[in-house]
């Protein structure tokens, strides 16, 4: 069996989730073969391991990438599953990441990428799974409880759709990351899904405080909104230096319910996510 088909091909590792996940795996004693676009974002990881160049959307060298591989993993866009699909093996094994914003009611580019791309993988020839996270806190330099944490310091008020009453089920990276380990052990006989998340639902309004806790700062108070006037204040917070930028995508989204059964998440994969305010308490960590 060659090197390449031992190893485990990691595509889009130089990101947060995939440079976490090339962590867990040389730690394990595993052989990675890490696929790239920029080197020097790369080296910049500090990960002894040469990369491999390719741009998904350039097909010969992703192929050449991915030539001989067994496991491939990516942790880019679902958007970009028929080129994987083109590029590997017909028999080799795929982990890829998706998202819960395919299940979205809000039409967006980002949820019709990952629902085309779920398309793509389940009508495949490849067995695997796609995994789909809901919101990603606690990686090394991510920007979802940090920006909300910053935020929350210049806030008298937390201006929330509906009162921030709508439910999010924020997974921490590690657990992603442990998903990911069990899902390359797993045998797939086919193409699947599975929603991946922390282990229960908490109203928006409760994240926020959690967040602020965590943070050492002091929860604003909640004042209900209509998605109209925080759409303009969106586009007032952009053109404020150091606040950060909230899309209207992001305000409909706050709107919906993101919580999920995480059953088969314990029972195929053995993964048991962490509380969420332990997870907070880590990513906070002086």
């Amino acid at each position: 069996m060659t090197p390449s088909r031992t190893a485990i091909t990691v595509l889009g590792a130089s990101g947060r989730t995939g440079s976490a996940l090339c962590r867990a795996l040389l730690a394990r004693g595993d052989s990675v073969i890490p696929v790239v676009r920029d080197r020097a974002r790369w080296a910049a990881r500090g990960l002894p391991v040469e990369p491999r160049l390719a741009e998904l959307g350039d097909p010969a060298a992703l192929k050449a990438a991915l030539e001989g591989a067994g496991r491939i993993v990516s942790t880019a866009h679902a958007r970009w599953t028929p080129a994987i699909q083109q590029a590997a093996a017909a028999d080799a094994t795929l982990v890829l990441i998706g998202s819960t914003r395919r299940f979205s009611r809000w039409p967006d580019a980002h949820g019709d990428g990952v629902r085309a791309g779920e398309a793509a993988f389940l009508a495949g020839p490849q067995p695997g799974v796609m995994l789909h996270p809901t919101m990603i806190y606690g990686a090394q330099g991510e920007n979802n409880v940090q920006r909300l944490a910053a935020l929350l310091r210049r806030l008298p008020v937390a201006p929330l759709p509906g009162g921030g009453h709508a439910l999010v089920q924020p997974i921490y990276q590690d657990d992603l990351t442990a998903c990911l380990l069990a899902a390359l052990n797993r045998p797939w006989a086919a193409p699947r899904t599975l929603v991946v998340a922390g282990p229960e639902p908490v109203a928006y309004r409760d994240f926020l405080a959690k967040v602020a806790r965590a943070a050492g700062r002091r929860a604003p108070p909640v004042l209900p909104m209509p998605l109209a006037p925080l759409f303009l204040l969106g586009r007032l917070a952009a053109l404020v230096p150091g606040l950060p930028r909230i899309g209207p995508d992001e305000l409909r989204r706050l709107t919906e319910d993101k919580a999920f059964d995480i059953a088969e998440m314990r029972e195929v994969l053995g993964v048991s996510p962490r509380p969420l305010r332990e997870g907070l308490a880590a990513t906070f960590r002086p």
